[in-house]
């Protein structure tokens, strides 16, 4: 079945500029340039929530990973953060000296990467709302900073040409991918760490291995490439043109699987949901557009599930890059299952629901730590006042 039109919604009085699925799939936030921040609602008769507060364009949205927040930046060269409730009450955070062009959060929800105009990429924490520090070695605007998904490395995108990878810890850029012909508009991590893709102005989508440096893809169209998504199985990759058209390619096979039109004008954003299953966009239109996937639901499901047993002991996934290198496809190792014993799938069984178990556990403890840490900061806050208070009792006594 091909990828259709689920749902289509109106309310914005501008080109839109960016989309995001909330992790339970019940909402969907998109920014702006009418300076908006909208939160859709994906059941049917709920209402829509507009938020202002940003004195310019909104250029970019993203749900917390708990979907408890939303962040965005803007022309007005704020970042906010937004409680996506009725009220929806925001915090400004201020440290950029022009546009903000991309947000987004790791994948443990307590760091925030922006990038902006003017040249930075700048790290902040989420419950200290406090900025950390910048990168900053682009010598143009950077269209487009991304934490990967273990939140060891950020990739950030470039009017300067570049795809630059920097380490968080030491932060330093590891490397820098120079092989684009014009401004690099949105960069992003495949599922796995091991591979990112980066569209650009120069009508391209490249894939690179960032354990090798090595160009693993190259996918050449006819319009400038604005925006793009890896479906969460990470076999497949969405993109936004100008020519007006959503592209699915094929990253298995490495070919353009669909295309797909319905926004009158430049699609500007396109985002997969959580699990795959959806994927909205948006565009200059001032529609956004909500798509069921339907492509090989039955086979994605199982790529999921085969990823999950598939990660190595040290946590790193090995699924994709023998996937690329040896163009073996998921369908065929299927058939091949089916000849192996019952026993040995049942003890793999075991297996992958202990391993489920033990990320599911991990899980609790990341929540567990992160709330510590939330109330360790409460408890230094509460300390620093007593201590500014004790000072000035002493100094009120001295004078």
């Amino acid at each position: 079945e091909d990828p259709s039109l689920e749902r289509h919604f109106k309310g914005h009085r501008d080109a839109v500029t960016s989309v995001d699925f909330s992790l339970n799939k019940k909402q969907l936030a998109s920014g702006s340039m009418d300076s908006c921040l909208m939160i859709w609602s994906m059941r049917p008769q709920m209402r829509a929530y507009r938020f202002v507060g940003h004195k310019d364009a909104v250029m970019c949205v993203q749900f917390s990973p708990s979907g408890h927040l939303v962040a965005s930046g803007s022309r007005d060269k704020t970042v906010r953060l937004w409680v996506p409730s009725i009220k929806g009450e925001s915090t400004v955070f201020k440290a950029h000296t022009a546009t903000v062009r991309s947000v987004h959060f790791s994948s443990d929800g307590q760091s925030l990467v922006t990038a902006s105009d003017d040249k930075t990429v700048k790290v902040w924490t989420v419950h200290r709302q406090k900025f950390l520090f910048s990168l900053s070695q682009h010598i143009n605007w950077v269209r487009c900073a991304r934490f990967s998904p273990d939140g060891r490395l950020i990739v950030s995108a470039s009017d300067d040409k570049t795809v630059k990878v920097w380490d968080k810890t030491s932060r330093e850029c590891i490397h820098s991918f120079c092989e684009h012909g014009g401004f690099v508009n949105h960069v992003d991590f495949h599922p796995s760490g091991t591979c990112i893709a980066a569209a650009g102005t120069d009508n391209t989508v490249k894939v690179w291995d960032i354990r090798m440096n090595r160009l693993l893809q190259h996918y050449q169209g006819n319009a400038v490439v604005n925006s793009l998504s890896f479906h969460p199985s990470g076999n497949y990759l969405v993109t936004a043109s100008n020519d007006s058209t959503l592209k699915i390619l094929d990253l298995l096979e490495g070919r353009l699987l669909y295309t797909l039109h319905g926004h009158q004008g430049p699609a500007t954003c396109v985002a997969f949901s959580r699990a795959g299953d959806l994927f909205a966009s948006g565009g200059s239109d001032e529609q956004v557009m909500v798509w069921k996937t339907n492509f090989d639901a039955a086979d994605y499901g199982d790529v999921l599930k085969t990823q999950k047993s598939g990660t190595n002991v040290d946590g790193t996934h090995h699924t994709l890059q023998s996937e690329m290198d040896c163009g073996v496809h998921l369908k065929k190792t299927k058939t091949q299952d089916s000849g192996r014993n019952h026993e040995q799938q049942e003890e793999e069984a075991s297996l992958v629901n202990t391993l489920e178990h033990i990320m599911g556990q991990l899980d609790v403890l990341t929540q567990t730590v992160s709330i510590l840490e939330q109330r360790l900061t409460l408890t230094e806050d509460k300390l620093k006042e007593c201590l500014e208070n004790q000072q000035k009792i002493i100094q009120n006594k001295m004078s």
